[in-house]
């Protein structure tokens, strides 16, 4: 075998190495995050995300809550009339 022939082959085979490892991809766990199991009405724990007038843990506000969001502040249909 020559010179460049072999140089060529290792050349071949240092790009397949890398190409080959780049395909590899580790596992991406959430390590250290908590969770997200409970029901969503029951709240974060942070009062700086709920509002004023809900209580965590009330289900009947929250269902009412996202009815007037969804009507009135996130409705762009009834804002623009």
């Amino acid at each position: 075998m020559s010179r460049s022939k072999q140089t060529l082959t290792a050349c071949l085979m240092a790009v397949s190495a890398l190409t080959l490892s780049a395909c590899g991809e580790k596992a991406q766990e959430m390590a250290g995050q908590p969770k997200q199991d409970a029901a969503p009405y029951t709240g974060t724990g942070v009062a700086a995300f709920t509002s004023g007038d809900w209580k965590a843990g009330d289900k009947n506000s929250w269902v009412q809550k996202l009815k007037a969001r969804a009507q009135y502040g996130m409705n762009d249909h009834s804002r623009s009339n």
